[in-house]
């Protein structure tokens, strides 16, 4: 791939990822994530009374309609998105908002300039059947994800370990390096490709991107494991959350009220 051809596949790349995020039912535009329970309840921002049954959340309109969702399920109703999520048996409400605040005040996705330098050649040492690797959410609830195995790799002479998970999409990382939580957000997420019968597989950091989390506060987001937190600087890939300047301004205004 010639450098015209690299540069306009990272272009592309991040106009699909900001078609994801920014659309109007899109990644930011998650308001609310209520918890159910086996009790009927009203929850902000979602019509009627909700509760969760074994395998299904189950709504009650003010008319008396039914409305059963299980997880993964969308309905659109009042102008909102309503979709079941499910986490380690428990199920909550999502409500997706094309007015929610973290949608509406987001002008961009800042990144790195792309650099052939971040496509980085590993070699895959696959996990055992039935390895699992020890998560904890943003929200400290801790769980297990089947786990891949690690890539061994070197960047700028140091050299590390990558580990990443499997799921019915391939594998994947969370990371942190020495530009989290300064001029990076605190953690991202990649996508790898399988590797080739050699072992050897090709890790492109240009396409480290944010988790939902930095886009919405209702997300629970695994946390990078400790060994994908790096003394690097890993400068590529998504950077930040671009926010309006007023809404910023409104954040801090609001963080100090709550402080006070």
């Amino acid at each position: 791939m010639g450098e015209h051809e690299f540069e306009a596949a990272f272009r592309e790349w991040r106009e699909s990822r900001w078609q994801a995020v920014s659309a109007p039912h899109g990644t930011a535009a998650l308001r609310h994530t209520h918890w159910l329970a086996a009790e009927p309840a009203e929850f902000a921002g979602a019509p009627g009374r909700w509760h969760a049954e074994p395998t299904a959340l189950v709504g009650v309109l003010a008319n008396g309609d039914v409305i059963r969702l299980a997880p993964g399920e969308e309905r659109d109703l009042d102008g909102v998105r309503l979709r079941g999520f499910q986490r380690d048996g428990a199920l909550a409400l999502r409500v997706i908002d094309p007015d929610a605040p973290s949608r509406t005040s987001l002008i961009g996705i800042e990144v790195y300039p792309p650099s052939r330098e971040r496509v980085v050649t590993g070699r895959f040492v696959p996990a055992g059947d039935g390895a699992t690797l020890d998560v904890t959410s943003v929200d400290g609830h801790e769980s297990t994800d089947r786990l891949g195995g690690t890539i061994e790799l070197e960047i700028d002479g140091v050299p590390l370990v990558l580990t990443v998970t499997r799921d019915d999409h391939g594998l994947s990382a969370v990371l942190a390096d020495a530009t989290s939580g300064g001029e990076s957000y605190r953690f991202r997420f990649l996508r790898v490709p399988e590797p080739a019968v050699d072992g050897t597989v090709a890790v492109d950091f240009n396409r480290a991107y944010l988790p939902p989390c930095a886009f919405s506060d209702e997300y629970v987001c695994p946390l990078p494991p400790l060994g994908n937190r790096w003394p690097v600087a890993l400068r590529a890939g998504e950077r930040v959350a671009a926010r309006h300047p007023l809404a910023e301004a409104d954040a801090t205004v609001d963080a100090e009220v709550d402080a006070a």
